[in-house]
């Protein structure tokens, strides 16, 4: 089990270990919906270390992310990011990504933990026979995420970066107590935040200084919620290998004016089935729970849980497509009434 840099903070600080993508990373420290609701109403910091850098520069980088990627990488001045995909060849998703270029001819792809050594192995496929390098930066650095209303004033404090003048998927270099950073205007709660990528040995010091200056440690649990009701997919649940992304409400993210790998396979294929928010009545839903209408299955839930904001069971699903409801979750082998919600479930800030 690997072991990020703020393993021993993370005890120390009372956090819950699991193992989650060959890690020991914290579920919690106090509960789930304690800190979710932190980070709602204030500011919650998560150690997403776990998750993968790649470094892709040189002359044809953007040549290759446009044919690599999904999204159109060409509309990414530098200092900026964007969300995207990795495709296989028959239109599945192998991963979605962050993708931030750092300079003219330098990008950051920030795959999921789990898909590490497979993302590797695809884009080291694709890049035959373009001018690019490519270089695994995982394990050398520590990623922080400080999610919540209140992120930016905590930040502030702790930095000489003018954070006012700083919009949403920006991306830029800092200080932060002290500490040499890069600083994303990114997330994946929902929420305004930053992500802080450091160097590994100065990780603990940010982290404990971002809790002095009145953030709280969130787990694995609060991440997972906060995703949930924000409406974003989880790789593995949402979107698979098997996924067509333009059956999904992500599909904003596959241009289709730009020619890219994977995009004719996805084209050509039709949507049998479409991914669809659910608030359910009572219960909670779970993944793998058979979504019912007509008093027959027609789907399954993919990710499922509480919502603190809303006070109820929510969950994402992939269902036939036109499917009529009203619609049914089975919880614990009882049926339960369920009904449509747009996505998210809670606005976005």
């Amino acid at each position: 089990m690997k072991r990020t840099p703020l393993y021993e903070a993370h005890l120390r600080h009372g956090g819950r270990m699991v193992a989650f993508a060959g890690y020991a990373l914290p579920l919690q420290y106090t509960s789930i919906v304690e800190e979710h609701l932190a980070v709602r109403r204030g500011a919650g910091v998560f150690d997403v270390s776990h998750m993968g850098e790649f470094l892709v520069r040189g002359e044809e980088a953007l040549a290759f992310l446009q044919w690599a990627t999904a999204n159109d990488a060409s509309k990414l001045r530098v200092g900026r990011a964007q969300y995207s995909m990795l495709l296989n060849a028959q239109g599945g998703v192998v991963d979605d990504i962050y993708l931030y270029r750092l300079e003219e001819a330098a990008y950051l792809l920030v795959v999921n933990a789990a898909n590490i050594a497979k993302d590797w192995a695809h884009l080291q496929g694709l890049a035959q026979g373009f001018r690019v390098e490519l270089e695994d930066l995982s394990e050398g650095t520590a990623l922080l995420a400080l999610q919540g209303p209140k992120a930016a004033e905590i930040l502030q404090g702790l930095t000489e970066a003018d954070l006012s003048k700083k919009r949403k998927n920006d991306v830029f270099a800092a200080q932060v107590a002290g500490r040499p950073a890069r600083l994303a205007r990114t997330g994946y709660t929902g929420e305004d935040g930053f992500e802080l990528f450091l160097a590994p040995e100065d990780a603990e010091a940010v982290f404990e200084a971002l809790l002095a200056a009145g953030a709280v440690p969130a787990g694995l649990g609060a991440r997972d919620t906060l995703r949930l009701e924000a409406g974003f997919p989880l790789y593995g649940h949402e979107l698979t290998e098997a996924t067509n992304p333009l059956c999904t409400p992500w599909a904003w993210v596959v241009k289709r004016e730009k020619a890219f790998f994977g995009k004719e396979a996805a084209l050509a294929q039709a949507c049998q089935e479409e991914v669809v928010g659910l608030v359910l009545e009572v219960g909670l839903p779970r993944e793998g729970y058979p979504v019912l209408s007509g008093g027959r299955p027609v789907g399954r839930v993919t990710s499922g849980g509480y919502s603190p904001l809303l006070g109820k069971g929510i969950a994402l699903a992939w269902v036939e497509r036109g499917a009529q409801g009203p619609f049914f979750v089975e919880v614990r082998g009882k049926p339960v009434g369920a009904s449509l919600s747009p996505l998210p479930f809670v606005p976005l800030k």
